[in-house]
């Protein structure tokens, strides 16, 4: 059954009479309400599907039949490390470990079946947004292109205002309360001396996880900033106590708080690379500040397509993926913020430029959404169109 059909079928009838009755000229629908097709069919109202994943990951989704059709997927066995072959334009790098952890249930996957309906009614919608610019991905948008010719590429999204601005202000949109003494911590520091490390906002541990972790931290002798949340781990036990244990125990080499004002952390001069869970907006934002990347817990969706970006392709830091191991940790983290320190940050300072070019005048993605503005004016009331 496909995602779009375990829609109540009043919500569709719903979406369908306010296309058909109000003035309404367009719809722009995340990337996965594949239903809002069906509604507006006969309408005259185009609609436009909004991907909020990579697009590195969105092609991975996409090609999911062909995965399926080579025999590569489901995933089986023990060896992650095996390429995948049937993705074109990541043929040489895309390993078992990189597609979305659903691939790794056995035949006849739920997951699979309903990422694949998803992703494929692109290919019906008028158009196709994605928070993305071309220099960042621009092979996969060529692979994408040949399926959806219609694409507006104009991400990063979060720092348009910023690029676009004389303003040095930044925005935030979390929903958890920010501890902003974090950045008087960091005043601190030497320039390029701090480890930031968030999992984002959804991504949980074990506690023992959390404890290597912490441990491989230490280890490293890099001083660190560390977001943890208070659901950041599954509780089971004597959590809290070993928390405030580690918490005590970090005084001395980092910093722990609840939630961090993750844009002013990126932008500080004392930071020198984001542990990460490789979210797409936390990837974006790194990218934007010019911040190596350690890819180290991808939990869900596109995350561990764009962890093996990051060190494969991009060449933005390094993938260390389905690894929890404090001995680990502290050798990936020395490697990042000492022995290749100087290698990352130039290609780092590199693609941030890139990312603020793309978004001024003269750039693809400032381009894109002028073009995005001026297609959706261009419909206009009363001009509706399939």
């Amino acid at each position: 059954m496909m995602i779009y059909d375990t829609i109540p079928k009043v919500t569709k009838s719903l979406i369908r009479n306010l296309l058909l009755d109000s003035p309404v000229t367009c719809l722009i629908a995340d990337g996965i309400m594949g239903f809002t097709i069906d509604a507006a069919v006969g309408t005259g109202v185009p609609v436009i599907f909004f991907q909020t994943i990579s697009a590195c990951a969105f092609w991975a989704y996409f090609s999911i039949p062909d995965i399926v059709n080579s025999d590569e997927l489901p995933v089986e066995g023990t060896d992650l490390d095996e390429l995948i072959s049937s993705v074109k334009g990541m043929e040489g790098f895309l390993r078992r470990r990189d597609l979305p952890s659903f691939c790794r249930s056995g035949k006849n996957n739920y997951g699979v079946k309903q990422i694949e309906n998803i992703t494929r009614m692109t290919t019906k919608a008028h158009a196709l947004i994605l928070n993305t610019f071309d220099d960042l991905e621009g092979p996969i948008l060529s692979q994408i292109r040949n399926h959806c010719s219609n694409i507006y590429t104009i991400g990063p999204l979060h720092a348009h205002l910023k690029a676009r601005s004389t303003s040095k202000m930044m925005s935030s949109n979390s929903v958890f309360e920010e501890d902003k003494t974090c950045i008087s911590w960091l005043d601190q520091h030497e320039p390029k001396s701090v480890l930031y490390v968030s999992f984002g906002s959804i991504t949980t541990l074990k506690m023992e996880q959390l404890v290597e972790f912490w441990h491989g931290l230490v280890n490293s002798e890099k001083p660190f900033l560390w977001v943890i949340r208070k659901d950041s781990f599954l509780r089971d036990g004597d959590e809290n106590k070993i928390l405030s244990e580690v918490e005590e125990a970090t005084k001395e080499t980092g910093r722990i708080v609840g939630w961090a004002p993750q844009e002013e952390v990126l932008v500080h001069p004392a930071v020198c690379a984001f542990l990460t869970h490789n979210g797409w907006n936390s990837t974006l934002e790194s990218i934007v500040e010019g911040v190596p990347m350690i890819s180290c817990w991808p939990f869900f969706v596109d995350q561990q397509v764009n962890s093996r970006y990051v060190e494969a392709v991009w060449k933005l830091g390094l993938d260390m993926k389905d690894t929890c191991d404090r001995m680990i940790v502290e050798k990936i983290v020395k490697e990042v913020m000492d022995a290749r320190k100087d290698e990352f940050t130039k290609i780092a300072d590199r693609m941030a430029k890139l990312a603020t070019k793309t978004l001024k005048e003269g750039g693809s993605s400032y381009a894109n959404l002028n073009r995005l503005i001026e297609d959706i004016k261009s419909m206009g009331v009363g001009s509706k169109s399939t």
